[in-house]
C-alpha cells in the first residue's frame, strides 16, 4: 500500500470517527435532557451554573464564547438562572458598564444537586451494566471528548 492510500483510508477512518462520536454524542445529551424531570435546570442552565463554579463570575459574553453559543443564547440562559435567584449580576468594579455574573447560595447549591443527581444515575448504569475495563475506556474516552470540544 502506498502512502496516497494510507493517507486516504486514514482520512475516511477519521471522518467516520467524527460521524460516529456526533451521532453518540447527541444521543447521550438527548437521553440525559430526558433524564431530567419538570423543573429540574435544563442541560444549558447547569452548564453556565458549572462555568461560574468552576470559573468564577464572568460577563454573559464570556460564558457564551466558552460555551461557544451565541451572547443572546446564553442571556436567555442567564435570564432563567436570574429568575430562579440562582445567579447574580453586579457591575464591575473597574468597567461599570460591564455586569458580572456570580453564583448565589442557591445557584452554587443547584450545581452541587444537579451534578449529583445525574452523576448518580450515569454512575449506577455504568455499575451495573459495564466492566471496570469499559469503565477505564469511557473515562478516558470523557478526557478526550472534553480536550476535542476546546479545541472545536
Amino acid at each position: 500500500m502506498n502512502e496516497i492510500q494510507k493517507s486516504t483510508e486514514r482520512t475516511m477512518a477519521v471522518h467516520e470517527t467524527a460521524t460516529r462520536l456526533r451521532v453518540s454524542v447527541g444521543a447521550f445529551k438527548r437521553r440525559t435532557q430526558e433524564a431530567l424531570s419538570e423543573g429540574d435546570l435544563s442541560v444549558p442552565q447547569l452548564s453556565a451554573l458549572a462555568r461560574l463554579d468552576r470559573l468564577g463570575p464572568a460577563t454573559t459574553a464570556e460564558l457564551a464564547r466558552r460555551e461557544q453559543i451565541t451572547p443572546q443564547a446564553m442571556g436567555a440562559t442567564i435570564a432563567g438562572l436570574e429568575q430562579r435567584d440562582l445567579v447574580v449580576r453586579q457591575p464591575d468594579s473597574v468597567d461599570g458598564r460591564r455586569m458580572i455574573l456570580s453564583l448565589t447560595p442557591a445557584g452554587q447549591a443547584a450545581i452541587t444537586s444537579g451534578r449529583s443527581a445525574l452523576a448518580d444515575r450515569i454512575a449506577g448504569v455504568l455499575a451495573e451494566s459495564f466492566t471496570d475495563e469499559e469503565i477505564a475506556a469511557l473515562d478516558a474516552a470523557a478526557r478526550l471528548l472534553e480536550r476535542l470540544a476546546e479545541l472545536l
